[in-house]
């Protein structure tokens, strides 16, 4: 098995979580509110630590660790496999997404790429996870997630955006680094 996204334990970790086929999804407050609100889920029941963050149209950047032996992969892939019925369902139920036939369909298509899916896949499967191993790492990785919605010319300045930490009024329940 690669080591390359490998995570250990009581490792502070440099996380990025991809939609299937870069799908922007995130382009609704509704569906970053409820990233958020997960987030804040595990940050209080699953001993989730965020340190950075940044809810991207298509992916999500997180600078992350875990307490007490709690392993990282599987709070991680339990908040995936949660959000991803989640958001899915509220597709499925929207009567104001105009996107909703299409998102479906995309979700269905790549569902069937995977014999583990019951129908739909949301998430990649995996993370990229970056062990961030000095001082100069992990800022180097905060900057650039803060950075990205202004590279991508979302914002003018990393504390607009509102899905992210460089925001100071955000939702998310954030550790000092």
């Amino acid at each position: 098995m690669s080591e390359k996204y490998k995570i250990f334990p009581d490792g502070l970790y440099f996380v990025t979580l991809t939609t299937v086929g870069w799908i922007d999804v995130f382009t609704r407050a509704i569906y970053c509110d409820e990233i958020v609100k997960n987030l804040n889920y595990c940050i209080d029941n699953k001993k989730l630590k965020v340190f950075a963050f940044c809810i991207m149209p298509s992916h999500i950047h997180l600078i992350a660790k875990t307490e007490d032996d709690v392993s990282l992969s599987n709070v991680l892939r339990n908040f995936k496999s949660y959000t991803s019925k989640q958001i899915i369902k509220m597709i499925e139920e929207s009567h104001t997404e105009s996107r909703r036939e299409w998102l479906l369909y995309m979700f269905e298509f790549y569902g069937k790429k995977n014999a583990h899916n019951v129908k739909y896949q949301f998430w990649q499967q995996n993370n990229h996870a970056f062990d961030l191993f000095s001082n100069k790492f992990i800022d180097q990785k905060v900057n650039y997630i803060h950075n990205n919605p202004v590279e991508a010319r979302i914002v003018t300045e990393p504390h607009f955006y509102v899905y992210s930490s460089a925001n100071q009024f955000t939702d998310l329940k954030l550790a000092e680094l």
